[in-house]
């Protein structure tokens, strides 16, 4: 059986850094639906990932 996990919360909580643990325990990807997603170079008022952690 597939499942979804989704993980939502407000800003700078820690869920970028979660989904990368559970993606690495469950051996899996990550799908990313931002509500900020569709403003190109953005980096005001979201907490984009490092990248460390899009690698």
């Amino acid at each position: 059986m597939k499942k979804l996990i989704s993980i939502i919360g407000t800003t700078g909580i820690g869920k970028t850094k979660l989904a990368i643990e559970l993606a690495k325990h469950f051996g899996t990807e990550i799908v990313s639906c931002d509500s900020r997603q569709f403003f190109r170079e953005m980096k005001i008022g979201t907490a984009t990932p490092s990248a460390e952690e899009l690698a």
